[in-house]
């Protein structure tokens, strides 16, 4: 049984918060959900803050406004990459094998992919996960992350009856 998620994106770019650069990976990552049948509940952008965006993820996901949350932004190597760390300050439980799909579907693209340090975890019954800023990289993982957005929906809603590995995507 298909399933449509709640998508809320977050943007971590000092430049998009101040309004001096458009949000292009928000942009991209909206369009790909939408045109994935997904319902884009809540964008947002906001500075290169760890407090800042901790603040929102926080917000959205105690309020149960998205079954995911996606993030672009903030994952690199520079002082002000912040965004897995507020990620972890919100935190309740990992979700592990989504960052090494999206490194392992990088990889095919380009070695620097390993550089970057998003996680994906949960909190409450919402799924965060965090994007790279650029364009390209937010088009490679919405290509890892459209499949799982059905399923990974129907297990954060709750208790279901027996899925069959038909029923899962998985055989």
């Amino acid at each position: 049984m298909w399933r449509v998620a709640r998508i809320a994106i977050l943007t971590a770019s000092d430049k998009g918060a101040a309004g001096d650069r458009e949000d292009a990976s928000g942009d991209l990552a909206e369009r790909r959900c939408r045109e994935g049948g997904h319902d884009v509940v809540a964008r947002a952008i906001v500075a290169d803050d760890r407090e800042a965006i901790a603040a929102k993820l926080r917000e959205w996901a105690d309020a149960e406004l998205a079954d995911w949350v996606i993030t672009t932004g903030g994952t690199g190597l520079t002082e002000r990459d912040v965004t897995p760390e507020a990620t972890r300050d919100v935190a309740e439980r990992d979700v592990p094998g989504v960052p090494v799909a999206l490194w392992l579907e990088g990889l095919k693209k380009t070695p620097f992919a390993v550089l970057s340090r998003g996680i994906a975890v949960q909190r409450r019954k919402t799924v965060i996960v965090n994007l790279p800023g650029s364009p390209k990289a937010v088009a490679e993982g919405m290509d890892v992350l459209l499949p799982l957005f059905p399923h990974g929906t129907r297990l954060i809603a709750g208790p279901m009856e027996h899925v069959t590995p038909a029923d899962s995507g998985r055989e």
